[in-house]
């Protein structure tokens, strides 16, 4: 299980970095990226 996590999770890191060259996703992106930390805060 632990590898086919991590397989997935390079999976969607390159589907982010594939998207992040596009410019009409970066904004998205950092939307998406704005969002995770906001919910990562508050959960600490």
């Amino acid at each position: 299980m632990g590898m086919l996590s991590g397989l997935l999770k390079g999976a969607a890191a390159q589907k982010l970095i594939a998207a992040a060259r596009k410019p009409e996703n970066q904004a998205k992106v950092k939307r998406m990226i704005a969002d995770a930390r906001a919910k990562r805060g508050r959960k600490h």
